[in-house]
């Protein structure tokens, strides 16, 4: 199937939900993924503090973190100041602030002392953000060049950080 066939009704993707996500970028999710199977088999070839899922974990969501938190300051920076819902003020801020806040939540998620704090704080920075995510969705908000995720998968892949998150860090 040609790719670019989710977009033949003027820009706007398919309304079947499998042709809706093939243009998603979903690298937060598979970087996450890939990260915590690749830290956990570095574990299981005797890298000690790899040894259990937890902590691989964790230092795969702090790897996701360094890396959603990049968006807030990189080239995708305008996008996501358009998804901030209108009735809050200085989107410019809080873009900033929020990436901030990923960055030192992935650092605290790298510490056990402070792992437990970071993931309760990560996972309501998340809930928080989640009308960003419902504002870019409604608004057919550009992420780069591709649409906003659908709602309901954003909503899924939402549940899974929050649910590793807490996991993860208790």
């Amino acid at each position: 199937m040609d790719p670019n066939a989710a977009f033949a009704d003027r820009g706007r993707p398919s309304s079947t939900p499998a042709a809706r996500l093939r243009p998603y970028l979903v690298a937060p999710l598979l970087l996450l993924i890939a990260a915590l199977l690749a830290l956990r088999a570095a574990g299981a070839v005797g890298v000690a503090p790899l040894a259990d899922w937890q902590t691989a974990a964790r230092f795969a969501l702090a790897l996701m973190f360094v890396f959603t938190a990049s968006a807030h300051f990189g080239s995708q920076r305008a996008s996501l100041v358009q998804m901030v819902p209108g009735w809050l003020p200085r989107p410019q801020v809080l873009v900033s602030v929020t990436g901030l806040f990923e960055l030192l939540g992935a650092l605290g998620l790298l510490l056990p002392t402070t792992a437990p704090l970071a993931g309760s704080c990560l996972a309501i920075l998340l809930v928080a953000m989640f009308p960003a995510n419902v504002n870019a969705a409604r608004q057919h908000v550009m992420i780069g060049s591709k649409p906003a995720t659908p709602l309901w998968f954003r909503t899924l892949v939402q549940v899974v950080f929050v649910a590793a998150l807490l996991w993860a860090s208790v």
